[in-house]
């Protein structure tokens, strides 16, 4: 199962860039083509996370489908579970993917502590 080693490096980045802070929750975007499973991959975020500064933090993901464009009509069309990757509207194949290998960490919700007020130390 990969979805625990995307996690564990996912976890890594988090932890680097928020410091000391607390971690409310991570936001990725993953494409339909990564062949990732959402929800293994949250399923394995608790547990990969679990005992360390980030544990507590939600696992929040966007899935993005697999999108082609054709380069002789110019036409874009979503893939289907087939996944063919010739043009529906005019049957080339000369396509290119522009959506859906994405794998991308796109916000952390940090909780800055507290600042102190007058009087309180």
């Amino acid at each position: 199962m990969h979805e625990v080693s995307l996690c564990r490096s996912l976890a890594a980045a988090v932890a680097r860039a928020a410091g000391d802070r607390r971690v409310e929750a991570v936001e990725v975007t993953i494409g339909q083509l990564r062949q990732v499973v959402p929800d293994a991959l949250t399923h394995a975020w608790t547990f990969v996370v679990r005992d360390t500064s980030l544990d507590g933090a939600e696992l929040r993901v966007t899935s993005v489908p697999a999108v082609i464009t054709c380069d002789d009509c110019a036409a874009t069309g979503e893939l289907g579970p087939e996944l063919g990757f010739d043009c529906r509207a005019c049957g080339s194949s000369s396509t290119r993917v522009t959506s859906g290998e994405e794998f991308t960490l796109t916000a952390i919700d940090i909780c800055d502590p507290p600042r102190a007020t007058k009087g309180e130390s």
